[in-house]
């Protein structure tokens, strides 16, 4: 749970506001005071992370039009009053009409303390629940979490929302493990046709003498054990998607029947002269050159440019290697989850290791390494030094590189486990306020998307 511990003082006297910021930083509160109130309401948002304590009296804005304005921003925030003795009744009426509390002067260092304290819980607790609230809404949100922050992901995502709903099909690249079928469930489940079928066929899985019945499907008696009448997966996907994995190990003989498909969109079943009408999105996937393999004469280059009216790239890890720790601490939350084991965290030593590797598997590789991690702890099958090896015998051991990618992921973790509070994060990390805010701008890091 975040730590609220920020705290708005507004009074138009000077030396009240110096009394009463010493008397709440001795208790361990963070304070910032204002002379007016329009100055302190500036200062606010609708999940700021504290209370507000306001005299009633002041010059322009008072504090109860303070109050008005600040809860019409957020209607939870926590404002205690400061009265004065005549100011009681209208106190009263400010407490029916959303105030916290009020507190009447004089009052004592004690009673500001402990008043206080109560609206910091209070305010702790509701920006839990709203934190909860958007983890559950998000879960809700149609599509696999395709995890990262590098400007890769990013674009990626963005295209995905954008062509999701288009219809077109689409030709995915990328390395294995890179998560391509990933990718193709999320655009399934962003589209119109996410209450369909979304059918995954992986090709090199398939035997060249099986793989057109399983694609087309056929009719019983057509071939030899052709004993039953059998539904393929074009047939089966109607409304839906279908996810042509490894298409590039696709024979050159089924690569036509596949052409024609995709044009007439329709399917003939193998012993049929009946077509079948299709209304249908085909994703295609491949680890390969599609476009180098038709110059070879291995894949056929007109159906390459049939499939290729979208094109979507996955990046390998080692091309977003920033995140790496996001992808990690992700995988040890979720297999911490599946396997009802404590969710252990890496050390520094452990996560420099992990960022320098290769990643040959990709994330594939990165989510099994997680998983030992969670089950087998320090018995684990891979080591710093085994990863580290590695990474100097691959060639990939550009030193300035990796300290950058490093010091990104550290204060990356700070940020996430603080829920963005600078002062905590730079509690964490030992460092002073301006270094944390340097080093933030250098690797273009904002508070606010660790909320």
């Amino acid at each position: 749970m975040q730590l609220i511990n920020s705290v708005i003082f507004i009074d138009d006297e000077k030396h009240i506001r110096q009394a009463n910021i010493q008397t709440l930083e001795l208790a361990d509160m963070e304070v910032r005071s204002f002379e007016k109130a329009e100055d302190g309401l500036a200062a606010l948002d609708a999940d700021w992370p504290g209370i507000v304590v306001c005299d009633i009296r002041l010059p322009g804005m008072d504090g109860l039009d303070f109050l008005k304005s600040a809860r019409s921003m957020d209607p939870d925030l926590p404002v205690i009053l400061i009265t004065g003795h005549g100011d009681i009744s209208t106190a009263v009426q400010a407490i029916r009409d959303g105030a916290y509390d009020f507190i009447e002067k004089p009052y004592s260092a004690e009673r500001l303390v402990k008043t206080v304290q109560r609206a910091l819980e209070k305010r702790m607790l509701t920006l839990e629940n709203r934190t909860l609230k958007k983890e559950l809404e998000a879960q809700k949100t149609p599509g696999p979490r395709i995890i990262g922050r590098t400007p890769e992901i990013e674009t990626l995502r963005s295209t995905i929302a954008r062509i999701a709903d288009s219809g077109a099909d689409i030709l995915i690249s990328g390395e294995t493990g890179t998560g391509k079928e990933l990718v193709a469930r999320s655009l399934h489940e962003l589209s119109g046709r996410k209450t369909g079928y979304f059918v995954a066929v992986n090709c090199g899985a398939v035997s060249a003498s099986l793989i057109e019945s399983e694609l087309f499907g056929h009719e019983a008696g057509s071939f030899t054990d052709a004993r039953d009448q059998r539904i393929g997966k074009f047939e089966y996907a109607n409304g839906g998607t279908i996810l042509l994995d490894e298409i590039e190990s696709m024979p050159i003989s089924v690569q036509v029947h596949l052409l024609r498909v995709l044009q007439e969109r329709s399917v003939e079943r193998i012993g049929s002269n009946k077509p079948i009408p299709l209304d249908i999105r085909v994703i295609a996937a491949t680890k390969k050159d599609l476009k180098k393999m038709a110059a070879k004469g291995s894949f056929r280059e007109d159906l390459y440019y049939r499939l290729n009216v979208l094109k979507l790239r996955l990046p390998p890890l080692r091309e977003r290697r920033e995140d790496i720790s996001l992808l990690f601490h992700h995988f040890i939350l979720v297999a911490a989850h599946r396997y009802q084991q404590e969710a252990p965290l890496p050390d520094s030593r452990e996560m420099q290791g992990l960022i320098a590797y290769s990643w040959p598997g990709n994330v594939r590789e990165l989510r099994n390494v997680a998983e030992r991690y969670v089950l087998l702890g320090a018995q684990n099958d891979w080591s710093i030094d085994k990863l580290m090896s590695a990474t100097i015998e691959s060639g990939n051991s550009s030193l300035a590189k990796q300290v950058e990618i490093f010091e990104k992921s550290l204060i990356e973790q700070a940020l996430v486990s603080c829920n963005g509070s600078i002062k905590q994060a730079m509690k964490l990390l030992s460092i002073p306020r301006k270094t944390l805010s340097d080093k933030m701008r250098k690797h273009g890091l904002d508070k606010s998307d660790y909320k």
